[in-house]
């Protein structure tokens, strides 16, 4: 007669306990190294891996408004690489170049920390220095102004009071001769608050210094002041504590960054 064979219930020490659920904001994956010991196993009596457990740990994801920044600030870095070397582009560039700056410019502008900047000009007032504009002085008029060779552009600055109303522009020159002199082009203007992000601007006068350096100009003065005049409008599309970037009523793009409260 066949014996029949009752399997033995398994003791409840032997029982393997439930693995504890991970937590949702860090989870802790065991991965098992791809060398191993077989052991014998005393419970179901057939080889088995004894595993050797590595610990990886999942850092909780970024949330959205770092993301933000970190895009922002890399923006800022890409344009500010773009425009290296370019003079400000004020003696012109290649289109291609022209067209990769006004991309990294829209990009900033999608996220522009201060909407409505005339709400909040305590942002816009103060120093800033130009660092790019669509602004150029080619051809003729380059050699006019004796820009060329005789007379060398230095640094533009833009001084803004907001209590006044007031904005000066400062052009540097150098110019080359028996004696190396600076000089500088001085614009005053007055604006007024048209929308939350522009203001109207009018031109109020302007001044060359030292006198050496108006002689040089004034045959081709208003060559000078139809480049650098600021009357009409303005928008402002970005700005944060370092950069302010700047739309005029005639297709100009305008980049600038924070130096300072004082004049130059």
């Amino acid at each position: 007669m066949a014996t029949k064979l009752v399997q033995q219930p398994i003791p409840a020490s032997h029982v393997i306990p439930p693995k504890p659920r991970a937590t949702k904001i860090i989870k802790t994956l065991r991965l098992f190294s791809a060398t191993h010991s077989r052991t014998k196993s005393p419970i179901f009596g057939e080889c088995i891996s004894s595993f050797r457990p590595i610990y990886f740990t999942k850092v909780a994801e970024q949330s959205p408004g770092m993301v933000e920044d970190e895009t922002l600030a890399q923006a800022k870095t890409e344009l500010y690489q773009a425009i290296q070397g370019l003079n400000r582009g004020i003696f012109g560039i290649p289109s291609a170049k022209k067209s990769e700056i006004e991309g990294f410019v829209k990009l900033l502008e999608s996220q522009n920390p201060t909407p409505d900047p005339t709400l909040k000009l305590e942002k816009v007032g103060g120093c800033w220095k130009l660092v790019y504009s669509t602004i150029t002085i080619l051809g003729s008029k380059r050699t006019k102004l004796g820009l060329r060779d005789f007379i060398s552009l230095g640094d533009f600055f833009q001084i803004i009071d907001v209590t006044k109303g007031k904005a000066v522009n400062v052009v540097k020159f150098s110019a080359k001769g028996l004696n190396l002199f600076n000089g500088k082009l001085t614009i005053e203007a007055s604006f007024k608050i048209s929308s939350k992000a522009r203001v109207d601007i009018s031109y109020d006068q302007s001044s060359i210094t030292p006198v050496q350096l108006m002689n040089v100009f004034r045959k081709n003065y208003d060559i000078l002041l139809g480049i650098f005049n600021p009357q009409g409008w303005l928008e402002i599309t970005y700005v944060d504590d370092e950069l302010r970037i700047g739309r005029d009523d005639k297709g100009n793009i305008f980049i600038l960054e924070r130096t300072g409260d004082n004049e130059p």
